[in-house]
């Protein structure tokens, strides 16, 4: 193994620093919650995060924090998302593979928008209002 030079350590510890940043909750505008229990993971949760996490960093955004969770209690439609956003109403989405997890970002986070089709769960209207 190659020895680390002072430069390799001041990346390692930026590209860490950044890591450590998109965990921080202040600052966050939006969360996204992934169901990581067996049944989730078994199902392609793994990949879903990984997505989620790469589309955050392509697309330059850091006011959303992901994290993980057990089981949502929804195994027939695992993976799944839940997505809470100012001035949205926190919705679950399912069956959420490494595609509709981009998407998620996309739409939902930049683009305000929900994807109808893929919703397991969400308050009733007369709770949002």
């Amino acid at each position: 193994m190659a020895k680390l030079t002072l430069d390799d350590l001041r990346k390692l510890r930026d590209t860490k620093q950044q890591a450590m940043k998109m965990r921080n909750p202040e600052d966050k505008q939006a969360q996204i919650i992934v169901g990581m229990g067996t049944c989730g993971i078994a199902a392609g949760a793994k990949e879903t995060f990984n997505a989620i996490i790469e589309e955050l960093n392509d697309q330059n955004i850091t006011n959303v924090l992901v994290r993980q969770t057990g089981c949502m209690g929804l195994c027939h439609s695992e993976p799944t998302v839940e997505v809470v956003a100012e001035n949205m109403p926190s919705v679950i989405y399912g069956n959420v593979d490494a595609d509709l997890g981009r998407q998620i970002i996309t739409k939902h986070i930049i683009n305000k928008k929900m994807i109808d089709n893929h919703i397991c769960d969400k308050p009733a209207m007369d709770i949002i209002q």
